[in-house]
């Protein structure tokens, strides 16, 4: 019976890897342009362009991996992990204060003032709900149907730019600016305001070449998206608008509840690390005085934490925020991520970290500036994306943290260019994968030393001026503690 079993185990990993490597080479197949090449080895250009992204019934990967029992008991070590955090945490509480209380404190402000954060919610939902779809439905029945083309079409876009520059550019900036909002009620703002602006943007990028190519016969009515397909976009867990998506037969309940009740899990985890690994860290060492000794002290204490939260993110949000959405809808692509853990280069990781944002910037971004400048400009384009992302990136943290620190723009659009050019897909061993973990470790310690160092420092040395350089330059530089 033990030699049945063992070749059964077998036979059931053989399968599990056969089915990776297939869901592997059909990826690649629907994603990648095909290189249709003529009899000189030209490249069909046009043709590479107008492919689109494929939708396919999937699952995610770590969903995958954790029916093998030996990935799952890494999982479990994070959990026993999880617990030694929160009863390190209740027993300092009860030495230093005599009490067996989480002290949530933390939590309450972070993410203060929810009322304020629903109705500006509320508002930039309402508007990306009707006001896109309603104004280009508009244009597409004037397009078809009068002489002056040009103007309608001018006009249009720039009451569409007004529209979306005023809900969903300048007033969620007033909102988090005027009623000072705290950190993680700020991000949640600022992170919806990005996500509506860009599943409106696929909207329009999606529907209007549609509109143009779509002439109604006489007496027909203009063909044209459903309303009930926009709604469903923009709650479904994807960039790109289709009309239709492939969908699940039904909906695993249980399998929602479990996904979020491990948000709440990681959220729980992210405030140990804070509470446990963080702040005692930079709280002391707001009281010395910047140096250089400080500083790399402060960079590798903080190594560890900011490789955790990295995870912690990736996790919460890429395999469990996404799944519980997509379950809820019935949306059946759940190729949220690959595995990036395995890249032997920063290439690779790009692409394979955030699959979701990684397609809007590819399909949108470089493969829309390729058909513009033409393929002799690939460097450009993605020299362009990567300023795109920087920009993106600095936005929210400047916003999210109150201070402008730009720790993410260096790194994003200095540091992360050098990797991808040089850490190209040409590094195939696998000590260029320890190399690549080595530089997310350090990488991730210089986000939260300096951003850290900078929140107290904007606490111990508040600004006394409004000028334009007092307000760019960091107060950790500059600040005396003693």
């Amino acid at each position: 019976s033990g030699l049945y079993q063992c070749s059964v185990k077998i036979k059931a990993d053989v399968i599990s890897q056969v089915k990776h490597q297939l869901n592997e080479v059909l990826d690649k197949a629907l994603t990648d342009s095909k290189q249709n090449t003529d009899g000189k080895g030209n490249s069909n250009s046009r043709h590479n362009l107008e492919q689109g992204k494929v939708f396919v019934a999937r699952c995610s990967l770590l969903d995958e991996l954790f029916e093998i029992s030996h990935i799952r008991t890494i999982y479990h070590m994070f959990i026993a992990a999880l617990f030694l955090f929160a009863l390190s945490t209740l027993a300092v509480d009860y030495i230093d204060q005599g009490r067996l209380v989480l002290d949530v404190d933390l939590f309450l402000y972070a993410f203060g003032q929810l009322s304020t954060v629903i109705w500006a919610w509320g508002l930039m939902f309402g508007y990306t709900l009707l006001g896109p779809y309603h104004v280009v439905r508009v244009w597409g029945r004037l397009y078809h149907s009068c002489q002056k083309r040009t103007r309608v079409t001018a006009g249009t876009a720039l009451i569409l730019f007004a529209a979306q520059l005023s809900m969903l550019g300048i007033f969620p900036v007033y909102v988090v600016l005027r009623y000072q909002l705290p950190p993680a009620s700020r991000f949640i703002i600022i992170l919806e305001q990005i996500r509506f602006v860009m599943k409106s943007y696929s909207f329009i990028r999606e529907t209007v070449p549609v509109v143009l190519r779509n002439t109604a016969q006489k007496g027909e009515l203009l063909r044209y998206p459903s309303f009930h397909s926009y709604l469903y976009f923009l709650f479904c867990p994807t960039l790109i608008y289709r009309e239709v998506y492939p969908r699940n037969s039904y909906i695993r309940w249980n399998y929602v509840g479990k996904n979020f009740l491990k948000i709440l899990g990681s959220v729980f985890y992210l405030y140990f690390i804070l509470v446990r690994l963080c702040i005692p860290v930079f709280m002391n060492k707001s009281s010395q005085a910047f140096s250089t000794r400080t500083l790399i002290l402060a960079l590798f204490h903080a190594t560890f934490p900011g490789m955790l939260i990295l995870m912690l993110g990736f996790y919460a949000f890429l395999h469990c925020w996404l799944n519980a959405f997509a379950e809820m809808l019935r949306f059946a692509d759940r190729m949220f991520y690959k595995d990036w853990w395995n890249s032997t280069s920063f290439t690779n990781y790009y692409r394979t970290w955030n699959i979701v944002v990684h397609d809007w910037l590819y399909y949108y971004g470089y493969r829309d500036l390729l058909g513009l400048l033409g393929q002799k400009f690939r460097s450009m384009a993605t020299l362009s994306v990567f300023a795109l992302s920087a920009l993106v990136h600095e936005y929210v943290f400047t916003l999210g943290f109150g201070f402008f620190y730009p720790v993410m723009f260096c790194t994003f659009a200095g540091i992360g260019v050098v990797f991808n050019f040089t850490l190209n897909d040409k590094r195939k061993s696998p000590a260029w994968n320890v190399i690549m973990w080595t530089c997310l470790f350090i990488g991730q310690g210089v986000h939260v030393c300096l951003y850290c160092l900078e929140w107290y420092a904007q606490i111990h040395c508040p600004r006394t001026g409004t000028s334009f350089w007092e307000l760019v330059t960091p107060r950790s530089w500059t600040c005396s503690y003693q």
